[in-house]
């Protein structure tokens, strides 16, 4: 196998570990900010059921989506106009599911991007108009309302015998087309304790953090009580300025920690590899065995003014295909991820052969870590 051959081979392979090759020395560094959130501090998510009009011919059947032709009839009734008695034949109507997240602290007349989604069997919802429509949260309580006009990304587009879409044309978004009519409340500044939750739920981690908290205070206000959250109890000097202590806080500095693991997307043949990932010494060799069956037609005439009959009969050809490249490659125990990624460039491995090898090696009992597969 030639240089130019196995660099290719590996960088299919490895595309997904590129960033993670580093040199054991080098750590990762990260703020609280960007590891952990204050619990309280949220978004709340918000949804409503509404009705779409101003389609080109693309929206819901009316005569098959009871919902829709019951919910077109109500509307109607509320603007005072009666449609119970007659025939509604209208395909410009849609009935949506319109989704948002209402963020923390969001105020009466501040906008939000709302989400619309087609309910029925509606083609395309471009060009429509959402009618107003409120967005409640999980306890009833109705917290915004949304109207406006349909950005959608996807396009659809059909002729006589063929048809094209791209992206997804029952779904858009509503840029602030949302206002807020009641607010959330939530007392900051009377809080005595800040509970900080880790988004990756480590004691190691959660420990380095209130260290860091701690030492920034220069008073044990900060203490780990599980692997996923740690209490700040507000110093006194803080009281009534707890903006200002959750502005340092989530500025400091630390190392997260985490768990040696393998995960494995065998969808797309993604493989990532944590850096904790170590290996006892083993032997590992990979190569292919193809077998090809070619079934070839074979034609016998009979002798010229005879009886017989023109036969086509099959003649099996086998060909058996073994990669004598095949290498057996020796890994040492407790190689790290550098030198586990070189052994297995060495072997040209294809991104299939590299989850076979990762699984074949944690059956072993040789792989120290968690294999993942999602």
């Amino acid at each position: 196998m030639n240089c130019a051959k196995t660099i290719k081979s590996a960088t299919l392979a490895l595309i997904s570990l590129a960033i993670l090759c580093i040199s054991s020395k080098a750590y990762a560094v990260s703020r609280i900010k960007d590891i952990a959130d204050f619990e309280g501090i949220r978004d709340n998510q918000l949804i409503g059921y509404g009705l779409v009009v101003g389609l080109n011919g693309t929206g819901d059947n009316i005569k098959s989506v009871d919902f829709t032709r019951e919910s077109l009839i109500s509307m109607l009734d509320n603007i005072g106009i009666n449609a119970r008695g007659g025939q509604i034949k209208s395909k410009n109507v849609a009935a949506v599911m319109v989704t948002a997240n209402l963020p923390p602290f969001a105020r009466q007349g501040s906008k939000i991007d709302v989400m619309v989604s087609a309910l029925g069997d509606a083609k395309n919802l471009q060009g429509g108009t959402l009618l107003v429509t409120p967005l409640s949260g999980a306890d009833g309580t109705v917290y915004a309302v949304a109207q406006g006009q349909i950005a959608v990304g996807g396009i659809s587009a059909s002729g006589a015998t063929q048809s094209v879409t791209k992206g997804v044309p029952t779904s858009g978004r509503i840029p602030s087309g949302a206002i807020i009519e009641n607010e959330i409340p939530f007392k900051l500044e009377s809080l005595s304790n800040i509970n900080i939750a880790l988004r990756n739920p480590d004691f190691t981690t959660a420990r380095r953090v209130s260290d860091a908290i701690n030492a920034m205070l220069g008073t044990p206000a900060a203490k780990a009580i599980d692997s996923a959250t740690v209490v700040l109890k507000v110093p006194a000097s803080y009281k009534g300025k707890i903006v200002d202590l959750m502005t340092k806080v989530e500025q400091l500095q630390i190392q997260p920690d985490q768990l040696a693991k393998v995960v494995i997307d065998e969808g797309s043949g993604i493989v990532v590899i944590g850096k904790e990932v170590k290996i006892n010494r083993l032997a590992i060799a990979q190569g292919n065995l193809t077998i090809k069956i070619t079934d070839v037609p074979m034609v016998s005439q009979p002798l010229p003014f005879s009886n017989g009959e023109t036969i086509v009969t099959n003649e099996s050809v086998v060909e058996i295909d073994e990669d004598t490249e095949a290498k057996l490659t020796v890994l040492d125990t407790g190689i790290n991820l550098q030198e586990l990624v070189d052994g297995l460039n060495s072997l040209g491995v294809t991104p299939r052969d590299l989850i076979s090898i990762l699984q074949a090696i944690k059956a072993s009992g040789a792989l120290q870590a968690e294999i993942e597969v999602i």
